[in-house]
């Protein structure tokens, strides 16, 4: 075995008997590093530069890996080197001072607004998938995160005045504008939902057992809703919570008042919305604008 694989089974064992980190925590430090140990080949870890960790992160980039997994693999690298500092007298850490190449920054998966709206059309001809209408409805009506609704008391919708009141991140509270839509499916699911409920359950949404419903049966139930309704795009909770922020910029062009909606702390957040009230600004320019369109 070599000095950089014995190096790496001590390091191993200090993360998991002294940082007290997870297996899995400890099994992809141990990845991360292996990788290092390969790409240094015979270099001994103590005579690597920082030019030579340079071009090890341009070969993983050229090879496909993103920003995030490089920039966690430097992270490794950094805490590696550090503890070999500490208890093996390395007097340098190559990686210190290196960043990893951005990723391009991805864009929110949103339905167009036809196919939100075939999304809405849930036949509601039994208990359940009357409930699911006014989940569906009232995501897309008001952008909840999942675990706002899933969490959500019926006590915090007022639907004479078409107001839910959330808690959201950080336990801060906002009131969002509940549709007319929504607020209709809401009220066709509460007789149900009585029906079902627990005494000491305060959900507005709950199962057959009476009892709140987890995010992982919202997932699911919206995943095969999308599938039976014939919508081919990749459909769960948070891609009704994008169409509705880019749906309403794309009406309203109010990108603060988005923001107070979706519950965003910071208007950053929020301006990636732009970006697809733009491409979808570009669409309509390329199918209209004559001078736009491919002979």
């Amino acid at each position: 075995m070599s000095a950089g694989a014995d190096y790496l089974q001590s390091y191993l064992v200090h993360l998991a008997s002294e940082r007290r980190l997870s297996p899995l925590t400890c099994t992809n430090y141990g990845h991360d590093v292996t990788e290092l140990l390969r790409l240094a080949g015979e270099v001994p870890l103590e005579q690597l530069q920082i030019h030579q960790v340079r071009r090890f992160v341009a070969q993983l980039h050229g090879s496909g890996l993103g920003g995030k997994s490089l920039a966690r693999k430097l992270s490794a690298w950094r805490g590696f080197y550090a503890w070999l500092a500490r208890y093996h007298g390395f007097t340098q850490n190559p990686c210190v001072g290196l960043r990893a190449p951005k990723s391009a920054r991805s864009l929110p998966q949103a339905l167009s607004p036809d196919e939100a709206s075939r999304l809405m059309d849930v036949p509601a001809d039994d208990t359940l998938a009357v409930r699911d209408k006014a989940i569906f409805e009232l995501f897309y009506s008001s952008g909840l995160r999942l675990s706002e609704l899933t969490n959500l008391p019926l006590i915090q919708i007022d639907l004479a005045a078409g107001i839910v009141r959330v808690t959201g991140k950080g336990g801060k509270t906002r009131e969002v504008p509940v549709g007319s839509r929504a607020v209709e499916a809401i009220r066709n699911w509460l007789p149900h939902r009585d029906k079902l409920v627990k005494p000491d359950q305060t959900a507005l949404f709950v199962g057959k057992s009476g009892m709140p419903l987890t995010p992982r049966a919202v997932q699911y139930r919206i995943k095969q809703w999308a599938i039976r309704l014939g919508i081919s795009a990749d459909v769960h909770p948070h891609v009704l919570r994008h169409s509705f922020a880019s749906h309403v910029l794309q009406s309203s062009g109010d990108l603060r008042a988005v923001q107070e909606m979706l519950g965003h702390a910071n208007i950053s957040t929020t301006q990636v919305y732009t970006h697809l009230d733009f491409q979808h600004l570009a669409k309509v320019y390329d199918a209209a604008h004559p001078r736009a369109k491919k002979k």
